[in-house]
């Protein structure tokens, strides 16, 4: 009895040390309005207010070209770890989010670099590595400014 407790600690114990953030971060209109633009206070003025540059991928479950998107932008986010903040919003769930950016078509993207006014695109490349590639780019040149 005492093993299977003493295992049962060693499991509980090693699972939280290995538990992890998720790399790209769920975010609700709440969420971005504290951590990347409050729309509702600056309506026409763009304030930027992550502490690194950051992508917000505005997608849906349903969506195939969405699927896509989300893997490679699960590398992107571990590759640029530190560098740069991955979010995503479900547009299903947040309707005046993606309402207030105008999107008609997914998946979206909006690239929020530090300083400077965000860019957007929509739509994917003809293959994963073109999108890749794209993305990529646009984290060099626009987010990173190499």
């Amino acid at each position: 009895m005492r093993q299977i407790a003493l295992i049962s600690l060693c499991v509980a114990l090693c699972g939280s040390l290995f538990a992890q953030e998720p790399i790209v971060k769920q975010m609700s209109k709440a969420d971005f309005l504290t951590k990347v633009m409050n729309y509702e206070e600056n309506p026409t003025q763009w304030v930027y207010l992550g502490d690194k540059p950051c992508i917000v991928d505005f997608y849906a479950d349903w969506c195939g070209p969405c699927r896509i998107a989300s893997p490679i932008l699960e590398d992107l986010a571990n590759e640029y770890k530190g560098r740069i903040d991955v979010y995503k919003v479900n547009t299903d769930q947040e309707p005046a989010l993606s309402a207030a950016f105008g999107i008609k078509g997914i998946p979206a993207f909006l690239y929020c670099p530090l300083n400077g006014k965000p860019q957007m695109t929509s739509g994917i490349a003809r293959s994963a590595d073109e999108t890749k590639a794209f993305f990529k780019r646009i984290i060099e040149e626009f987010l990173l400014k190499k």
